[in-house]
């Protein structure tokens, strides 16, 4: 999540966002540029962290392929729509320190309710539906059916597909709002 928005932020208040008034590139490339950058960062530290997790936790055949193409598909995704939600979130911005401060109640607000800590099954009411619209909840399923079920692709292409929703979903606003954000 910090690749997205708080870069352009950063850039932002240095003035390096004046630069890129004058490059010959559509505005759609830059916001896919700084999405993607985010999205490589993240693939690389979340793909390194799912290996050091599985080989602490003792997951069995970790090294299989075709379960590390699927689990960095899983990371892959999760970061490009976690990364465009905070671009999104942050595109408005000016001040470099609210995104880290919205970045830690986000993060906060997303984890606890995604199932990473404790069984969905057993929330409350309120707290499944705010489970059911966070995006970290269904990169928790998909990481966990991969690793601790040991599914294949039937595992995990509704997470996937949801998360695919999730980005596109915020990628067409998030369009509209960095052309006016560029420019002023």
């Amino acid at each position: 999540m910090i690749g997205g928005g708080i870069t352009f932020i950063d850039d932002k208040a240095r003035g390096l966002h004046e630069g890129y008034l004058v490059t010959p590139i559509q505005k759609t490339e830059l916001v896919m540029g700084l999405i993607g950058a985010g999205a490589l960062k993240g693939l690389m530290a979340g793909f390194i962290l799912t290996i050091i997790g599985g080989l602490i936790a003792g997951i069995p055949r970790l090294w299989d392929p075709v379960r590390l193409f699927y689990l960095a598909i899983v990371v892959l995704v999760a970061s490009v729509a976690m990364i465009s939600f905070m671009f999104l979130v942050m595109v408005r911005v000016d001040d470099p320190l609210v995104p880290r401060a919205i970045f830690g109640v986000l993060n906060t607000l997303l984890f606890f309710p995604s199932g990473a800590v404790y069984p969905i099954e057993a929330f409350p009411g309120w707290l499944k539906w705010i489970s059911i619209v966070d995006p970290f909840t269904y990169t928790v399923h998909a990481l966990r059916n991969l690793t601790i079920k040991n599914t294949g692709f039937e595992g995990i292409y509704k997470d996937v597909l949801i998360l695919c929703v999730f980005f596109c979903h915020h990628d067409w606003r998030e369009h509209r709002a960095v052309q006016a954000a560029i420019v002023t």
